[in-house]
């Protein structure tokens, strides 16, 4: 059994995650509690309203009950492991909601409690709260015969400390960027590995497309090509943040950027491999043809085609001039007796007219070439 669970704000934001159909098969509001509103957002609101007055920024805490595959909890066991939980983290009595969740017939159970303590007026302290999860859970696992999951806090029994499981947060991040993290931590891990110095550690991470930013509660954190947040101690292999913090003690933290102007950097080098890849898309690789080179090669080709058959064509005397009026008579082969007749007097009006432009009568020396005469001088 995993238990997880963490102080929060945000009931809106709460009730819109627990709410959601679309990422499980199915949602159930089993309980509210200690409210008057019965609805799952009006009883989250209502409980953040209990820390009205008070100096609590985080007035809800949230937690997650997951059986390990096969197993499943019955009612009683559910309610069980609810009330174990709430008694470890001092929270008994308080007002609570729980929303049962069922994805690949694999169920978990969400619970959000109220940390205020009505009749003292202050929130219910969190601190220790992932022992006191896997607590409860090894507790919960002998009870119910369920199989025993390897924690980090307690119960080791000299076993390696596990892989540790990824936030919500980051989950939620992963299915944003498509950047899974143990795909950077391998990255991270190899590059820290590489180098002798932060120095070259600083550059192993820019070549691989990180950025390294100063983190607003960590003291450093780097930023991927998608604008992903990744805690640099945690994505580096068996790391410890005291370990990291004396091996980038020469760079100064305060030189770096803030994780939001890394963003907005690795945000110009995405656009700038965008570019890239677009340029060499169109660029001319090893198999580039020229359509312009092509289309010339092809005119000329039809050209000289065209070139050899009018060679050929004159070459065989298929193609000869003729003098004005020739064609006239060459078609005159193949007309009529009366067609040959209208051809020969308009042939011999053609060469009348001819012959009176080139040589005028003597009796027509004063006409005008229009059809007028001159006027006598």
């Amino acid at each position: 059994m995993i238990i997880k669970g963490s102080s929060r704000s945000g009931p809106g934001a709460l009730a819109a995650h627990l709410g959601n159909a679309e990422t499980n098969e199915r949602v159930s509001l089993l309980e509210t509690r200690g409210t008057v509103a019965a609805d799952l957002r009006g009883a989250l609101i209502e409980m953040d309203a209990f820390a009205e007055g008070t100096r609590c920024e985080k007035s809800l805490y949230h937690a997650a009950i997951s059986p390990a595959v096969p197993h499943r909890l019955t009612p009683e066991q559910r309610t069980e492991a609810i009330d174990a939980l709430e008694a470890k983290l001092g929270l008994t009595g308080h007002a609570r909601v729980v929303v049962l969740h069922e994805k690949k017939d694999r169920e978990h159970i969400h619970v959000v409690w109220s940390r205020i303590d009505l009749d003292s007026g202050k929130a219910v302290s969190d601190s220790h709260n992932y022992r006191k999860h896997e607590e409860v859970a090894r507790d919960l696992e002998r009870r119910f015969g369920h199989d025993r999951v390897q924690g980090a806090h307690v119960e080791r029994d000299g076993v390696k400390r596990p892989d540790r499981t990824p936030s919500r947060a980051e989950l939620r991040q992963e299915e944003r960027t498509g950047i899974k993290g143990k795909v950077v931590k391998h990255e991270v891990t190899m590059a820290f590995r590489a180098s002798d110095n932060a120095d070259a550690f600083k550059v192993a991470l820019e070549e691989k497309g990180y950025v390294l930013a100063q983190g607003d509660k960590r003291d450093f954190v780097i930023v991927d090509r998608k604008g992903g947040i990744h805690s640099l101690a945690r994505r580096i292999d068996g790391m410890h943040a005291a370990d990291l913090r004396e091996f980038m003690s020469p760079i100064d933290r305060q030189a770096l950027p803030s994780a939001d102007e890394a963003k907005k950097i690795a945000d110009e080098l995405e656009q700038q491999d965008r570019e890239i890849k677009l340029e060499k898309g169109y660029s001319r690789g090893d198999g580039y043809v020229s359509q312009s080179r092509t289309a010339l090669k092809e005119h000329k080709m039809r050209q000289a085609k065209l070139d050899r058959e009018h060679a050929t064509k004159s070459q065989s005397g298929k193609e000869q001039s003729a003098a004005p009026g020739e064609k006239f008579r060459q078609a005159g082969s193949v007309l009529s007796e009366s067609q040959k007749s209208r051809l020969e007097r308009i042939d011999k009006m053609f060469d009348d007219s001819f012959a009176d432009r080139d040589h005028p009568a003597p009796d027509r020396q004063d006409e005008v070439p229009g059809g007028g005469r001159s006027r006598s001088r």
